[in-house]
C-alpha cells in the first residue's frame, strides 16, 4: 500500500566530531536542543542523485519498474544546472522511453508538493503510476566552519510510488509560498545572480536565519494545518497520528504545543539522521508504518514547510 525506499550515504558525522572541529563551541546545549546526536553525510565525489538511484533500486527489488510512466524529482542539489538530474535518473534506471521526466527546486515543503502533481497527474489521467524521489546532500553546501548548521542537516534520499489506490487516498491540500522570505534560507552562489564561482568564502555559502525561519514557521504552520482539515472536512481529533517536517525536536515541539496535539500522536525522530530536507516526511512515513504508530484506517496528516518560504499540508487514509 506504502511503496517508500530510503537510501542514506554510509558516512556518519557525530556530534563529537564536529565538537572536535571547534572545542569552544556549546554543542551539548545545541543537541539537547535540537536532538540531533549524528547525520549521515556524502563522501567525497558522492551526489544526490547516487542516494536517489539506490534508494529506487531498493523500491524496484520489491516493485516492477515497468510500470512506472513519470518521474518526478525533487532536489535542490541537482547533478548539473543542466540537464535535469530526473531524466539522467530515467536513464540509469533503464525506465522507459516514454516515461515523462522533470526536476522541481523545492526543500522542506518539496514531499507535498510532490504528492499534490503525482495526485494530480493520476487523476487527470496523465499518469498512472509515479516515482517521486527526494534526494538531498545540503552537507556540500555547507562551510566546514559552520558548526550550527553542519549539527542540523543530513543527507539522504527516498523513492515512493504513487499509484491509483493511493491516490484515492490523498486528501486535499493547503499549498503556500511566501518568497519575501527568501533570503532567510538561501545558498546565493552558482546562481544566476552569482558570478558562477563558488570561493568557499562562509558568508557567500549556506545562509540561514534560524530565529526568522523559527518565527516564520510558527506563523504559518498552524494556519496550513487548520486550512488543509477544513478543506477536508476534518477537526484536529479526526486525525489519527500527524507527521510534520523533521526540522529540529525544539520547532516539533512548539508547533505541536501550538496546535494542541498529544505527543503519542505526534512524531519526532531526528537523533540519528538530522534535518534530511524534502526526506524527511517520506523518512517518517516508512519508519511509523514500520513501527505500528500508523495502522489501517488511519488517518494521518502531513506538513512540510521551510525554505523559499513554502509550505504545504495534507491528509492521507491509509
Amino acid at each position: 500500500m506504502l511503496n517508500i525506499e530510503i537510501a542514506f550515504p554510509e558516512k556518519i558525522l557525530s556530534n563529537e566530531e564536529l565538537q572536535n572541529l571547534n572545542p569552544e563551541y556549546n554543542l551539548k546545549r545545541l543537541e539537547k536542543k535540537l536532538g540531533i546526536k549524528e547525520r549521515r553525510v556524502v563522501e567525497e565525489g558522492q551526489t544526490s542523485l547516487d542516494l536517489a538511484l539506490k534508494a529506487c533500486n531498493q523500491l524496484f527489488e520489491k516493485y516492477d519498474k515497468h510500470q512506472i510512466d513519470y518521474v518526478i524529482y525533487c532536489t535542490q542539489s541537482p547533478e548539473y544546472f543542466l540537464p535535469t538530474t530526473a531524466c539522467i535518473l530515467q536513464s540509469k534506471l533503464e525506465l522507459g522511453l516514454n516515461v515523462g521526466a522533470f526536476d522541481y527546486n523545492l526543500g522542506c515543503s518539496g514531499y507535498i508538493y510532490g504528492l499534490s502533481m503525482a495526485k494530480s497527474f493520476i487523476q487527470s489521467g496523465l499518469a498512472s503510476n509515479v516515482l517521486l524521489v527526494t534526494a538531498e546532500s545540503y552537507s556540500k553546501f555547507l562551510h566546514k566552519e559552520d558548526i550550527t548548521n553542519r549539527a542540523i542537516f543530513g543527507d539522504a534520499a527516498t523513492a515512493t510510488v504513487i499509484g491509483y489506490e493511493l491516490a484515492k487516498k490523498i486528501g486535499e491540500f493547503n499549498l503556500g509560498s511566501d518568497g519575501s522570505g527568501a533570503e532567510n534560507l538561501i545558498f546565493k552562489e552558482g546562481g544566476g545572480r552569482s558570478n558562477f564561482s563558488i570561493t568557499g568564502l562562509k558568508e557567500q555559502m549556506f545562509h540561514m536565519n534560524g530565529s526568522a525561519v523559527f518565527q516564520f514557521t510558527l506563523d504559518n504552520v498552524p494556519n496550513s494545518v487548520h486550512d488543509c482539515l477544513n478543506k477536508n472536512n476534518l477537526k484536529l481529533e479526526d486525525v489519527d497520528y500527524f507527521i510534520l517536517h523533521q526540522a529540529n525536536k525544539y520547532m516539533l515541539g512548539n508547533l505541536r504545543r501550538k496546535l494542541g496535539v498529544d505527543e503519542d500522536k505526534f512524531y519526532i525522530d531526528v537523533e540519528y539522521v538530522g534535518n534530511t530536507v524534502s526526506s524527511t516526511i517520506p523518512i517518517a512515513l516508512s519508519q511509523s508504518v514500520k513501527r505500528g504508530l500508523i495502522k489501517k484506517g488511519d488517518c494521518v496528516l502531513l506538513c512540510g514547510f521551510g525554505v523559499g518560504y513554502s509550505w504545504g499540508s495534507t491528509v492521507i487514509k491509509f
